[in-house]
């Protein structure tokens, strides 16, 4: 136990000498206009969609050091209308899909810093009103997170931000009761945005 207590400790100190050790401060904070592009596959044979639409995005990233970083995607909850290739429009739903996700950073490049990122995804659905009340979704879906970015730098604090996330959102649908399958959003995020590191 001690051995391992001073093994956690030494990469603690470590990844915050390496932080402190930077000429910027290891926080960064992004806003984002994101688009939402769902992927609307489903196993219930009722051709299940959600609509497209443009989101709000906030993310706070802290860096170990120059190259990895941590960064947690916020937004706020989102409503979205449900149609059915089979019975037209169903209702309306929202979701709350907060991220955390580890990154890379490439910082050889001049004028620009590519990244790359993987990690996981929290869904909440909510305010679920589908066919007045027969039908119905599981609440909560955890699944994989795929980010690729590059942040262009304009001037020490501020940069420009171009994003692109996968993420695997799911859940199972009943309708009066009975399972009638699995509905998988698993959407595409373009998000555009300006990042200010502290």
């Amino acid at each position: 136990m001690k051995k391992t207590l001073l093994a956690v400790a030494a990469l603690c100190a470590l990844t915050s000498g390496a932080a402190l050790a930077q000429s910027e401060s290891p926080w960064m904070v992004r806003v984002r206009a994101v688009h939402l592009d769902s992927a609307n596959k489903d196993s219930t044979g009722l051709g299940l969609a959600i609509n497209n639409k443009t989101i709000p995005e906030v993310d706070i990233s802290y860096f170990f050091s120059p190259n990895f970083a941590a960064e947690l995607v916020l937004t706020v909850p989102q409503k979205h209308d449900v149609n059915s290739s089979v019975a037209g429009y169903l209702g309306t739903l929202k979701h709350l899909p907060p991220s955390l996700l580890a990154q890379y950073h490439f910082t050889q490049f001049q004028g620009f810093k590519p990244y790359v990122g993987a990690g996981v995804n929290y869904t909440r659905f909510s305010s679920v009103k589908l066919l007045g009340g027969a039908a119905d979704v599981k609440r909560n879906s955890w699944g994989g997170a795929l980010q690729v970015g590059v942040d262009i730098p304009l001037n020490k604090q501020w940069s420009l931000n171009v994003d692109v996330k996968k993420l695997y959102i799911g859940t199972d649908v009943s309708v009066g009761g009975v399972n009638a399958g699995s509905f998988k959003v698993d959407p595409v995020l373009v998000g555009v945005g300006l990042g200010y590191r502290f």
